[in-house]
């Protein structure tokens, strides 16, 4: 064999062995990637949890259109949207109670007794549906409180809170909505939003059970929650939801 040939021989082997081993060195890494995204269980993959979370979203739209609710808002009382600083709680009972002014209450008028007795009611399928979350905090404003910096768990303090609760048919517009603050210095569960979810609670019982008509409930925790007080730490000891 000629001397140039035998070099360029050896050339061709020397690159083949360069380009094997920088092929392995760089393919080894995605495969070992593949081969560990592979092993995930299909449940906790990314992609499933969002599918998942839009086939919850899904089903709950369809039990929700049975409905035919609009999302309207129906106030116990002529209304307009207050200046900052406008509104001031008051005590009833003990207990903070809002400007009714500034918070008159009101309903969603589709939402009726035979809506909300369905199983497969939730309200889900009113909440934030005609205002969101951020802008019921415009609310705070209205009522000159500064919004908690944490307010959530154990923490939190204060609840923008549906006067007419949603599970009473009540209205997702801000004539219906509230910050519910206080106090700090008691269990989570003694707080005033929490003390009203009893009143919710017996109420929206109430109602269901036929004891009590659906608007007078409306009309009465509107005009003032407290005034249920008694009867639902009653109910709430006999073994009613408290919570």
């Amino acid at each position: 064999m000629r001397r140039g040939s035998s070099s360029i021989l050896l050339f061709l082997i020397v690159a083949a062995i360069v380009l094997y081993f920088f092929w392995s060195s760089t393919s080894a890494p995605n495969r070992q990637i593949d081969r560990t995204f592979q092993s995930y269980p299909a449940e906790s993959r990314p992609e499933h949890r969002r599918s998942e979370g839009t086939r919850r979203e899904e089903r709950m739209q369809a039990e929700c259109s049975q409905f035919g609710i609009t999302c309207s808002s129906e106030y116990f009382g002529s209304w307009q949207q207050p200046m900052d600083g406008a509104c001031a709680t008051t005590l009833s009972h003990g207990y903070p109670v809002p400007d009714l002014r500034c918070t008159p209450g009101g309903i969603d008028p589709r939402v009726t007794v035979d809506v909300l007795s369905n199983r497969a009611w939730r309200t889900g399928c009113i909440r934030n549906c005609q205002t969101s979350e951020a802008e019921k905090h415009i609310t705070y404003r209205w009522y000159g409180i500064r919004v908690p910096r944490r307010n959530y768990g154990e923490s939190q303090v204060c609840e923008l809170d549906h006067l007419v609760p949603l599970e009473l048919g009540g209205a997702d517009g801000l004539g219906n909505i509230w910050p519910e603050c206080g106090p700090l210095a008691v269990a989570l569960d003694e707080r005033y939003f929490k003390i009203k979810d009893r009143v919710e609670n017996y109420l929206a019982d109430e109602v269901k059970s036929g004891r009590m008509p659906l608007a007078t409930a409306q009309r009465g925790i509107a005009s003032d929650w407290t005034q249920y007080l008694d009867a639902a730490n009653r109910y709430c000891a006999a073994g009613g939801r408290c919570d």
